[in-house]
């Protein structure tokens, strides 16, 4: 009888709290249903601007070397398809390089023709060479990575001006 009557007690002290801080208790409510809803609409968009993506292709040039797929120099390559990118991710491809110069000589690597030229200012082409001096119809592997930018701004232009794809010209050249 005694639990009953403290259960009673506690019963209406909490319901008297409820009507004097009503205004509270809304205000609580109404802030944690707005937080969840603005969370709900903000992970739906980023995981929509997570998603875009675009093709590429890039044509490979040289000068005095020749670029392969495989380390025997059977399948010569003069196109990369990068296939599809992100922002803010990064693509590696594996090539190797024989020189057919007939003295020592080393590389440089020179980009040409971004199509679209503005997202240029959002990726980046680089590789592994050491700047090793390769002897004449010497065989080496190169890795050319290309990185793009996670720029808000990026994903604006590629919404923006409706881009699906991009090219590059990839030259590679014997230095001497």
């Amino acid at each position: 009888m005694l639990l009953m009557g403290n259960m009673r007690q506690i019963l209406h002290s909490f319901i008297a709290f409820l009507r004097s801080s009503k205004k509270t208790i809304l205000m609580i409510l109404t802030v944690t249903i707005l937080s969840i809803l603005l969370t709900s609409a903000f992970s739906a968009l980023l995981n929509n601007l997570s998603n875009l993506s675009i093709s590429s292709l890039g044509t490979i040039t040289t000068v005095g070397v020749e670029a392969y797929w495989d380390p025997e120099c059977e399948n010569k390559t003069e196109a990369i398809n990068w296939g599809t990118i992100c922002p803010g991710s990064s693509n590696s491809f594996i090539l190797y390089i024989k020189s057919f110069s007939n003295v020592k000589t080393t590389l440089d690597l020179l980009i040409s023709n971004f199509e679209p030229l503005e997202l240029s200012e959002y990726m980046t082409l680089s590789w592994d060479y050491n700047e090793i001096q390769l002897d004449p119809g010497q065989v080496i592997q190169v890795t050319l990575f290309l990185s793009t930018s996670a720029d808000s701004s990026l994903v604006y232009y590629l919404i923006n001006s409706n881009v699906n794809s991009f090219s590059i010209v990839i030259h590679i050249v014997a230095a001497a």
